[in-house]
């Protein structure tokens, strides 16, 4: 293992000089979390142990504005200082001596770790997570920023004998320790890197599967949502079965757990042994067509090998996570979906990729400070050239070497690139400087890929350039040899399409070009009607919702048949039907007045924090579009203009922006303000003045 401090000389000078890598070597840790929710805080201590590789005067370790209760080495008692990012112990250490750190702690963490729920009168809904993407757990544990330093860690979490613990590991036991308070102790068997250390508690029931090689697989839901595990983990076990056989390496943990958490900050995060991600991927099975969690579900578990297993050394190789997670979740849908569907998923990203390259926006895959776009699917890209390249016997001996040479071990891409030469017996610094180094995206070897490899792809690029064989008709939409994804492409490329050729589409008995023709819909035809109506009820609510609007703009003498159909439709986790039709109900004259106001106050509550943020948004929007925020709803924008979602928090923050531009609202946000804590008033009182 390969490690990383500081050694920090303290004199007359006051210099400090780098410490080598391989002068400290922290190999455990123990760890005792008590969570404090409504303080915000967590009460912590953690004994770390550590081997001393060369003589050093002290040590230091990340840890952003912590109160130490007690440092101690050995069980005595040791100098220490802190700043607001660190604490160091100044102590000379002998090389080939051990020693215990033992750190006793108050954090109160501004960001990393969320208290979510427990401010509100709803029971049942609090939560507590961690999300230390990057190198971000030194806001809640003392430890180490910097990837190169694995450890072992093992947690012992405190928390209401009500809700459920989860963290990295195994679960040895659950010791209550009063009617209160229960204790839940953890187990890892191999290190990792400390960013990858987490916790989740709320109140969970789970599903426990099991995979072929006998790992079990804890898939974690709210009680209220027992009816989703289901279309929401669907293919779990499959996919798990199909990565282990297709990376040729055992999963490398205990076991693996999915939990879906509240108001999280991005899709998922591959937590070692625990992935974290959003609950507005918890769907049911209409979803599925619309939006599942499959793509996500692979992409975090690849990263169980590809992150977790083996490390970047820093950002310069973030190519060896995202690529390979993005790639082999691309062959995980292919297992489930089929092969069009894994080589139109590439020609979809390579179109954006060779777009971006045209406008000189193209980046190299070795440069930190790519874009995502980059390290995920120009970094897929990559590997699919490279495989295509060694061939596949040599690519899989590649794969498997460098993951049990580097095992619990940080790397770069040179290491990898090694690996794979040897296994390959190939020079690759063609591959390097064309797609590792490269700007520009090689759209020529792209197309030349999918043709080798993709029937649908070759026929695609024959068919492209024979306008006569492309028509859009009902043969061509029927013929049995051209797959969807092919006449879905066809179909964009055509661009507007002649009322005459919908109809075709509308009737369509493939789910997928039919949402393509209500996609297209703009202003229905009276000739359309009736065909399009089938569409409201179809079995994907991005259908549902798109028909719905149009039908209702283009025949407003039946808007009360379109919104009678349609009142029971909720949609997907964003609640996409019910918010438009709750919008729609209200501005159409003469529809159920009598239940104006309660329809009006259940739009409101949609921007209540207890939604997810996709929800608030699309309520807030679709209120502002009506001119109807006030009361409650402008409470919740006000404290939206703070929450821990950059996204969220800074379209809450134009929002209100755009209201502040109106005398009428201003007096409104003005009352509003009185109601809620100074904290809450951050951003507004930078935009006018409070006494």
């Amino acid at each position: 293992m390969k490690n990383f401090f500081l050694l920090l000389i303290f004199g007359i000078t006051c210099f400090t000089y780098g410490q080598h890598q391989d002068r400290v070597d922290f190999t455990k840790a123990t760890l005792y979390i008590k969570a404090v929710p409504l303080k915000q805080q967590l009460n912590g201590s953690v004994d770390y142990r550590f081997d001393v590789k060369q003589n050093v005067d002290s040590i230091f370790l990340d840890a952003k504005n912590m109160d130490f209760l007690k440092v101690e080495i050995d069980g005595k008692k040791a100098n220490f200082t802190t700043t607001e990012k660190t604490i160091s112990i100044k102590q000379k250490f002998k090389k080939g001596q051990s020693h215990k750190l033992n750190i006793e702690y108050v954090a109160k963490p501004k960001q990393t770790v969320y208290f979510i729920g427990w401010d509100d009168e709803i029971l049942g809904n609090e939560q507590i997570w961690t999300q230390g993407q990057g190198k971000y757990t030194s806001h809640w544990l003392p430890s180490f920023d910097d990837m190169e330093e694995k450890i072992e860690f093992d947690l012992t979490i405190e928390a209401n004998t009500n809700y459920q613990v989860i963290a990295n590991g195994n679960l040895l036991m659950k010791s209550n320790e009063s009617e209160e308070f229960s204790v839940w102790f953890f187990d890892m068997k191999k290190p990792m890197s400390s960013y990858l250390l987490a916790f989740a508690i709320g109140d969970y029931h789970k599903q426990v599967l099991r995979s072929d090689s006998g790992v079990a697989i804890e898939n974690y839901y709210y009680p209220s949502d027992s009816l989703k595990v289901e279309p929401t983990y669907r293919y779990t076990k499959e996919i798990f079965d199909f990565l282990e056989k297709e990376i040729g390496v055992a999963y490398p943990w205990q076991n693996y757990k999915q939990v879906p958490v509240h108001d999280f900050l991005y899709a998922g995060m591959e937590n070692t042994s625990a992935t974290f991600f959003s609950d507005a991927y918890v769907i049911d099975s209409t979803s599925f067509i619309d939006r599942n969690y499959v793509n996500i579900n692979a992409h975090e578990l690849a990263h169980q090998w590809f992150g977790n297993l083996v490390t970047e050394k820093n950002s310069e190789h973030h190519w060896l996570h995202e690529g390979f997670a993005t790639y082999y979740a691309y062959l995980a849908e292919k297992e489930v979906f089929g092969d069009d569907y894994f080589y139109w998923k590439l020609f979809e990203t390579a179109k954006v990729l060779n777009e971006a390259s045209e406008k000189g926006e193209g980046q190299s895959l070795l440069d930190p400070k790519s874009s995502s776009l980059t390290f995920y699917e120009k970094g897929a890209w990559a590997i699919a050239i490279l495989r295509d390249e060694v061939g596949d016997i040599n690519f899989k001996s590649g794969i498997k070497n460098y993951l049990n040479i580097y095992k619990f071990q940080n790397v770069t891409v040179a290491d990898f690139i090694t690996v794979m030469e040897e296994a390959s017996g190939k020079n690759l610094n063609k591959f390097k400087e064309v797609w590792l180094e490269g700007k520009e995206f090689p759209m020529e070897e792209v197309k030349d890929y999918l043709m080798t490899n993709s029937s649908s792809h070759k026929m695609y690029y024959v068919l492209k350039h024979d306008k006569q064989k492309t028509l859009i008709t009902s043969d061509f939409l029927k013929d049995p040899e051209l797959s969807t994804q092919l006449k879905l492409e066809f179909l964009k490329r055509k661009g507007d399409i002649p009322e005459l050729e919908l109809s075709p589409l509308i009737v369509s008995d493939n789910i997928n070009i039919r949402q393509y023709a209500a996609q297209k819909m703009g202003e229905i035809p009276e000739i359309l009607k009736e065909f399009a109506e089938t569409l409201l009820l179809d079995n994907s609510y991005i259908t549902n919702e798109l028909m719905l609007y149009n039908l209702w703009s283009s025949f407003d003498y039946d808007r009360r048949v379109f919104l009678d159909k349609t009142k029971a439709i909720i949609g997907l986790p964003n609640k996409n039907v019910r918010l438009l039709w709750l919008t729609l109900a209200l501005v159409t004259p003469d529809y159920n007045p009598e239940a104006s106001t309660e329809y009006y106050e259940e739009l409101i509550g949609y921007t209540n924090p207890i939604f997810n943020p996709e929800v608030r948004q699309t309520a807030f929007h679709y209120l502002f579009e009506i001119q109807a925020i006030k009361g409650d709803g402008l409470v919740n924008l006000i404290k939206a203009t703070n929450h821990h979602s950059w996204q969220f928090r800074n379209y809450s923050r134009q929002l209100l922006d755009a209201l502040l531009k109106d005398e009428e609202q201003i007096s409104e946000i003005e009352k509003v303000a009185n109601r809620l804590k100074s904290s809450d008033l951050r951003y507004l009182k930078t935009k006018l003045n409070f006494k």
